[in-house]
C-alpha cells in the first residue's frame, strides 16, 4: 500500500532521514522503533506532507505523493495521530471529530457509529471540553478525530506516550480492532514490547538509517533488539 524509496529528509538543518526503503502492506501493522532523535515521527511527517522531502519517493497505492499539500494527503486516504494528542482543547468532543471529518467524503454516519463503537464514553460527552478529558481519553479521541476520515492507513505517532498501563493496554486493543476493520496502520511507539507483539512487521531506525527488519515475532527474540529496547 506505502512503499518509500531512498527518502532523505532535512529538517531543522539537519540531515534527520538518510536514505531509508520501507513498505507498508495493505491491512498489516507496521511498526517503527528507535531511540529519540532517530528520525521516525519526521518519516510520517514526510508522509502525511507537513516536511518536505529531500530527496526519494512516496508512493501511496502506486500513486506518487511525494511532497503534495497535506491536505491532498488526508484526501488520497492517509491520516495522522501526532505525538502529543494536539486535540484542540478549547472545543468540544464532537467539534473535534467534526474538523477530522472536515475533508471527508461521505460514510461520515457510518464512520461516525464505528467511533462510538470503539469509543462507547463518547457518544455520551460530545459536549464536553476535549480539554476536560483526561490524558487517555484525550488520546482516545485523537484516535477518533484521525478515524473521521475514513483513512485506509492511519499512522500513529507514540500513541501510548504518558499514559498509565490499563490504558496503554486499552490503547493497544483498539489498534489491533481498527486493523481487523481493514485499516492499515502504520506505528511508531516507545513501548516497543507491546508494539512488537501487535505488528506483522517491524523496522528499526537509528540516527536517520534502518538497521534492522523482520516479523514483530523475529524482532521480539532478537538479542540486540532485546537489549536495546526491551530490556
Amino acid at each position: 500500500m506505502l512503499k518509500i524509496t531512498n527518502l532523505c529528509v532535512n529538517y531543522d538543518g539537519i540531515e534527520a532521514v538518510k536514505g531509508i526503503s520501507l513498505e507498508v502492506p495493505e491491512n498489516k501493522i507496521v511498526t517503527l522503533i528507535g531511540a529519540n532523535g532517530a528520525g521516525k515521527s519526521t518519516t510520517l511527517r514526510t508522509i502525511s506532507g507537513l516536511v518536505k522531502a529531500a530527496s526519494g519517493r512516496i508512493c501511496f497505492q502506486d500513486e506518487d505523493i511525494t511532497n503534495i499539500a497535506p491536505s491532498k494527503i488526508v484526501t488520497k486516504g492517509i491520516t495522522l495521530v501526532p505525538e502529543g494528542r494536539r486535540i484542540f482543547q478549547n472545543l468540544s468532543v464532537l467539534e473535534n471529530l467534526k474538523i477530522g471529518a472536515y475533508l471527508s467524503s461521505g460514510k461520515q454516519k457510518e464512520t461516525l457509529d464505528w467511533v462510538y463503537e470503539l469509543f462507547p464514553w463518547i457518544k455520551e460527552r460530545l459536549w464536553q471540553l476535549a480539554g476536560t478529558l483526561s490524558g487517555g481519553e484525550q488520546q482516545m479521541l485523537a484516535v477518533a478525530r484521525a478515524l473521521m476520515s475514513h483513512p485506509k492507513l492511519i499512522m500513529m505517532d507514540e500513541p501510548s506516550l504518558g499514559l498509565a498501563p490499563l490504558i496503554v493496554k486499552n490503547i493497544f486493543e483498539i489498534i489491533k480492532e481498527i486493523n481487523k476493520r481493514g485499516v492499515t496502520i502504520l506505528l511508531i511507539e516507545q513501548n516497543a514490547n507491546m508494539a512488537l507483539h501487535v505488528s506483522d512487521k517491524a523496522y528499526v531506525l537509528e540516527t536517520g538509517r534502518l538497521t534492522m527488519e523482520g516479523s514483530g515475532k523475529e524482532l521480539l527474540v532478537n538479542e540486540d533488539i532485546i537489549k536495546a529496547y526491551l530490556g
